[in-house]
């Protein structure tokens, strides 16, 4: 897949920095948003070129992670979503979206790269 640019939403400014550091010392290109509604921002203005998206779940502001996911899957809908989590796993089977990897926190890294690769492996054999 040529195309490795990842929508990466969390609230929390240096799990976000670490996160991203990570992920574009893997290869990624990474676009950050600090809240669901940045989040939607970032998607909407080109929406072809995410090819995946790793969110937080509780952003503090409206849409949650969970609420995010689905819009995204609307526009999108073999879209690779790694959901991250401290505290909303139990939520997971409600509220994910379908073929979705849930990453309960604490963490680390290799788990968000290996479920971004698995997910993003598998969408672009569908």
């Amino acid at each position: 897949m040529s195309s490795r640019v990842v929508l990466l939403v969390e609230d929390e400014a240096l799990i976000l920095m670490d996160i991203e550091a990570a992920l574009v010392n893997e290869g990624f290109q990474v676009v950050t948003a600090i809240n669901g509604s940045k989040a939607v921002e970032a998607f909407e203005a080109d929406p072809m070129s995410i090819s995946a998206v790793v969110t937080d779940i509780n952003l503090g502001k409206e849409p949650n992670g969970w609420n995010l996911a689905r819009q995204i899957r609307q526009q999108k809908p073999e879209m690779p979503i790694v959901y991250m989590t401290g505290d909303s796993s139990h939520e997971w089977e409600a509220e994910g979206v379908p073929k979705s990897v849930l990453i309960p926190k604490p963490f680390v890294h290799a788990q968000v790269i290996t479920a971004l690769a698995t997910l993003m492996s598998h969408s672009s054999q569908a």
